[in-house]
């Protein structure tokens, strides 16, 4: 009995043939999908790029390190932003063929409601409020109202009171009226804080009032102090490191705050009946003036007041009545620049009560060497 198979099969006892290794078939190379610039293979900590030999083969460890399989940020693949709608068409337009909602009416005791005015085309560009009263068709100009006037009338009969008492007297409110001067120009010409042009432009004024008590009040010093601080203002506007327009307003404030609160030393180079009749007729014109009535009309009753104060105040006298209305007049005008362009509260509690006292300073010296 052999051992070889029956009939080729594997009989009892036959032996197997030899086992030979299985043939794995060629493996193919990957295809690596192009890569964005924005997205480099990155190894986990610990882990390398395949073969330590090879550290540039990121595929030849794929069986052993862990894939991520989220969702990358491609920047090139992000959905188009929607253009943005024009101007015109996201404006607000009043619905066509509705009838108009009539608003409640506010209760009794209530505030109004803020009026609003028409929406911009070209964008969310901001107006100041006088511009907003001008496209609305109001007045850009609001007036400083009772309060700085009953303020200017103090100030006045302050201004009266230390004329008839006598010179250092006077001096007191005059520094008063001086320093809210320079201050009130320079707020009222949007600048603040604008502490070294208020200082040079009071600094002014304290050297003008010396000068004029050294002098036995002699009006000369106010001139002289004025040319000497006009060429002060250039030298230092010179210095400064702004630009050309921003450097000539800044010189424009600080000569006319240095002006005006020297023009405003005035009462004291004035006799002092004419210091007791003017500042009496300001007093009365500014109060006046703030009456809740028409602008004509409380304009022309301001300056009969005046006239009346100086009258009564000036002995009975034409002249003294003259004094008060042409006060009147120049005190009207700064009272009139106090209230230009939707000024501040803050402007109507300086600029308001100093300027018609101050404007009328050197029509104060004036009339009373005219009328003795």
């Amino acid at each position: 009995m052999t051992n070889q198979p029956y009939g080729g099969g594997y009989g009892y006892g036959a032996q197997e043939p030899p086992v030979t290794p299985y043939q794995q078939p060629p493996a193919t190379p990957y295809q690596q999908p192009p890569v964005s610039p924005y997205q480099q293979p990155q190894a986990w900590p610990g882990q390398g790029y395949g073969d330590p030999y090879d550290p540039y083969d990121p595929y030849a460890d794929q069986q052993d390190t862990q894939q991520w399989q989220g969702q990358t940020w491609e920047t090139q693949m992000q959905p188009p932003v929607p253009p943005v709608a024009a101007a015109e068409e996201t404006s607000y337009l009043p619905p066509q063929g509705v009838a108009p909602v009539q608003a409640a009416e506010p209760a009794p005791g209530a505030e109004p409601a803020p009026e609003y005015g028409p929406a911009t085309l070209a964008g969310n560009s901001r107006v100041t409020d006088a511009q907003r009263a001008r496209a609305e068709g109001r007045s850009p100009v609001i007036e400083p109202g009772m309060q700085p006037a009953l303020l200017t009338a103090v100030l006045g009969l302050l201004l009266a009171g230390g004329a008839a008492l006598g010179t250092y007297a006077l001096l007191v409110p005059l520094v008063v009226l001086q320093g809210v001067t320079a201050a009130g120009w320079f707020r009222l010409n949007g600048m603040w804080p604008a502490r070294q042009g208020i200082a040079l432009g009071f600094l002014g004024a304290l050297v003008a009032d010396a000068a004029m008590l050294v002098s036995d009040r002699s009006p000369g010093a106010i001139l002289g102090a004025l040319g000497v601080w006009v060429l002060l203002s250039l030298v230092l506007q010179l210095r400064s490191h702004a630009d050309a327009d921003e450097r000539m307003y800044g010189l424009m404030a600080t000569v006319v705050a240095a002006a005006l609160a020297i023009a405003a030393g005035g009462y004291l180079a004035a006799d002092a009946d004419a210091v007791v009749v003017g500042a009496v007729a300001v007093a009365a014109a500014m109060v006046v003036r703030a009456l809740p009535v028409t602008t004509a009309a409380s304009v022309v009753i301001a300056v009969a007041a005046a006239a009346g104060a100086g009258y009564a105040v000036g002995g009975m006298s034409s002249d003294g009545a003259l004094m008060g209305v042409g006060v009147a007049v120049c005190a009207l005008i700064g009272h009139r620049v106090a209230s230009y362009d939707y000024p501040s509260r803050f402007v109507h509690f300086t600029a308001g009560v100093a300027l018609p006292l101050a404007a009328a300073g050197p029509v104060v010296y004036t009339l009373g060497r005219v009328f003795g």
